[in-house]
C-alpha cells in the first residue's frame, strides 16, 4: 500500500532559504529620524545657540548676559534676518539669490535722493519707505520674469542683477551718502514699543508673517511642492512660472524692508549698503535647516540660523576678537551644517559613494 503524503504537511515543515526570502528595509537610525523632523532640526539650533550663549556668559560676564546687550543682538540681527525670510522661500523652491544685498542698497539710495527727500518735506516721510519697498518688488519681479520666462538660471540672473542694482545705485547717488534730512523718520525708526527697538518689532512681525504665509497658506505649500520636484508641481496643476516670478518679488520685497530699517538704522543711503547681504543671509537659510537643493526648511529655522551667527558676533565683539576669526567661525559653522543636510537629508539605506 503506497504511503500518502498531506500536502498541508510539506509546506509548514519545509525549510525556509534565507537567501530568497525579500530583505527587510533597514530602518533609519533614530538620530536620522530626528534630524528628518523640524521639530529634531530646530531642537539642535536651540541647543546651539544656548551653548554659544554660555560660551558668551562665562568669557564676557559682565558685558554679554544683560538685557542691554540682548536688545543689541536682537537688533543687529534684525536687518539680515528679514532678507533672510525671504532667501529661506526662494532656495525651499530649489532657487537661489545673490542680488539681494544690492537691491537694498538701491533701495536706500533711491529713498533719500534729494527729489524724494522734497517731496518728505511737503508731504510725509512714508514716501521714503514706500518708494525703497517699490524698488525692492521691482527688482525681485525683474529677476523672477528673467528666470522664469527668460529661463535664465537662477545664479547667473541675480548676479547680473547684483552687478547693475549696485552700479546704479554708484550712479544715483553719484557715490555720495545721502543724509536724511526728515527727523520724523529717524525718530520713529531710532524708537523703541514697550522698551523694544522698532527695527527688532519689524524683524518679529516678517517672521510671523513668513512662517504663516509657509506654513498655513496654499503659496507655502506650492513653494515647497515646486522645491521637491517641479516637474510633479507643474503636472498637478501649478503654475510653477509665475510662482517662480512671486517667490523673487517676495525677496525683492524683503530687500526692500531691509532698505528701510538700515535707512532707520544708519540715517543715511547709500550705494554700499548690503554688501555681502547675501552671502550672510544664505549661510544663514542654510544653518538654519533649510536644504540648498529645495523641498525642506523652515522659518523658524531661519530665525535661529540668524540669531545664532547674531549672538557669535556679538561674542567674538566682547572678547574683542578679530573679525577674521569670526569669518573663520562662520565657515566651519557652514560647512558642518552641510555635511549635517548630506548626512541626515538622504533617504533610508542609502549609502553615500
Amino acid at each position: 500500500m503506497s504511503e500518502q503524503t498531506n500536502p498541508g504537511a510539506d509546506v509548514v515543515d519545509a525549510p525556509t532559504d534565507p537567501s530568497s526570502a525579500s530583505p527587510t528595509p533597514k530602518q533609519p537610525s533614530l538620530a536620522r529620524r530626528l534630524f528628518r523632523g523640524s521639530v529634531g532640526r530646530n531642537l539642535g539650533l536651540i541647543v546651539a545657540l544656548l551653548l554659544i550663549v554660555a560660551v558668551g556668559a562665562v568669557t564676557a560676564a559682565d558685558t554679554f548676559m544683560n538685557v542691554n546687550n540682548m536688545l543689541v543682538i536682537l537688533r543687529q540681527a534684525s536687518i539680515i534676518g528679514v532678507i533672510s525670510i525671504g532667501m529661506t522661500f526662494v532656495i525651499i523652491s530649489g532657487g537661489i539669490d545673490l542680488s539681494v544685498g544690492a537691491v537694498m542698497g538701491l533701495a536706500s539710495v533711491a529713498a533719500t535722493l534729494d527729489i524724494m527727500q522734497t517731496a518728505v518735506r511737503s508731504t510725509h516721510w512714508i514716501i521714503m519707505v514706500i518708494i525703497a519697498l517699490a524698488v525692492g518688488l521691482a527688482a525681485g519681479l525683474i529677476n523672477g520674469i528673467v528666470i522664469a520666462y527668460g529661463k535664465v538660471v537662477a545664479f547667473m540672473a541675480t548676479l547680473a542683477m547684483l552687478v547693475a542694482a549696485r552700479g546704479l545705485a554708484e550712479i544715483l547717488a553719484e557715490r555720495r551718502t545721502l543724509v536724511i534730512q526728515d527727523r520724523g523718520f529717524i525718530t520713529f525708526f531710532n524708537g523703541d514699543f514697550l522698551g523694544v527697538d522698532v527695527l527688532i518689532w519689524i524683524f518679529a512681525l516678517v517672521s510671523l508673517g513668513g512662517w504663516v504665509l509657509l506654513n498655513r497658506t496654499t503659496f507655502g505649500r506650492r513653494t515647497v511642492a515646486i522645491g521637491g520636484n517641479r516637474e510633479a508641481a507643474r503636472l498637478a496643476g501649478i503654475n510653477v512660472k509665475r510662482h517662480t516670478v512671486w517667490l523673487y518679488a517676495l525677496a525683492g520685497l524683503s530687500a526692500g524692508i531691509a532698505a528701510v530699517m538700515i535707512l532707520g538704522r544708519t540715517t543715511a543711503g547709500t550705494s554700499t549698503h548690503g554688501l555681502l547681504y547675501e552671502l550672510d543671509a544664505i549661510a544663514a537659510v542654510v544653518v538654519g535647516g533649510t536644504l540648498l537643493v529645495g523641498g525642506r526648511g523652515t522659518i523658524t529655522g531661519t530665525v535661529l540660523g540668524v540669531l545664532i551667527f547674531a549672538t557669535l558676533s556679538n561674542v567674538f565683539i566682547q572678547n574683542n576678537l578679530s573679525s577674521s576669526v569670526q569669518a573663520v567661525a562662520k565657515g566651519i559653522i557652514i560647512v558642518i551644517a552641510v555635511l549635517l543636510q548630506q548626512r541626515f537629508a538622504k533617504p533610508a539605506g542609502t549609502r553615500s559613494t
